[in-house]
């Protein structure tokens, strides 16, 4: 196909943003093995690669206004040299435990439970607080959660029905035990329940402001790349609920300019990965990336 060489080139770049081939990295395998079944809910939503970067940012921001989530990231990140690699392993995380072998999904929760465990400090206030605190870890995953379903649902699946969103929350929910959160919400009544409960203590302050910049002005390599990266950056502040764009103080060009960028670049990305091993479902035996 004469378009052909040009939807490989999209595909390497992609996998270039997501993996770091110094250290040997490829994409993951989508597995008949893995920690969910492949008529998941799970697997039909973390799988899109623009709706999952959309949320993610969103995810991040409503995460960050949490103080301690936020002490945690200013206390023991790299995120002011290298918030590309932090933003890559959580997007590698998300993979792993959704379309890798099962034994290697719950083998990365159980190393980042490790590394929770070992993390703590101290806020500007003087409190105390524990990164493996369970309702800390219940507000990161229901809004890392809600803010994947809800980019999936206004770019890919807007009449999703409201019981494979239950599902996709009980299905989550695994991995968010398993990591040490209490409580864990199982539909989206309970989630959008848990973020009202959760609102009282969220602050926005000149760290969050900060964090929150370096996020979205980040720099992810050329030119073109960097565009469709403003594209999702603007749309992930697009998808934050209002009470959160306000705290932020940010503000993106009109709701339809914006979702319209969006629309255009998921439309292209599926084009480019339709015929793409990334996906195939292989079976067990194939441990390796098959093809170029």
């Amino acid at each position: 196909m004469i378009l052909e060489p040009a939807k490989v080139a999209i595909r390497r770049r992609i996998t270039d943003l997501f993996n770091d081939a110094a250290k040997g990295e490829r994409p993951i395998l989508r597995r008949a093995d893995a920690l969910f079944a492949t008529d998941s809910v799970a697997w039909r939503v973390n799988g899109d690669i623009v709706t999952m970067m959309i949320g993610g940012v969103s995810g991040l921001l409503l995460q960050m206004l949490h103080p301690a989530v936020l002490a945690g990231v200013w206390d023991h990140s790299d995120f002011r040299s290298d918030m590309h690699g932090r933003l890559r392993r959580t997007a590698k995380f998300i993979a792993v435990t959704t379309y890798d072998h099962a034994e290697n999904g719950i083998a990365a929760i159980d190393r980042v439970r490790g590394i929770h465990d070992r993390i703590g400090g101290v806020l500007p206030d003087g409190t105390p607080y524990r990164v493996s605190d369970p309702a800390l870890l219940a507000w990161v995953h229901v809004t890392e959660a809600i803010s994947f379903l809800n980019a999936w649902i206004r770019y890919a699946e807007p009449d999703m029905p409201v019981g494979d969103q239950d599902r996709y929350f009980a299905e989550m929910a695994v991995v968010a035990e398993r990591l040490g959160a209490d409580p864990v919400p199982r539909d989206r009544a309970a989630a959008e329940a848990l973020i009202r409960s959760m609102r009282p203590p969220l602050r926005a302050d000149a760290r969050t402001r900060e964090v929150a910049q370096l996020v979205l002005n980040q720099s992810v390599g050329a030119a073109v790349t960097d565009a469709a990266s403003g594209v999702i950056m603007q749309a992930g502040v697009d998808l934050l609920p209002d009470w959160a764009q306000r705290m932020h103080s940010l503000k993106t060009p009109p709701p339809p300019v914006v979702r319209a960028g969006a629309r255009a670049l998921a439309r292209t990305l599926a084009w480019a990965f339709d015929g793409s091993p990334n996906r195939e479902v292989w079976p067990p035996e194939v441990t390796v990336w098959p093809r170029a």
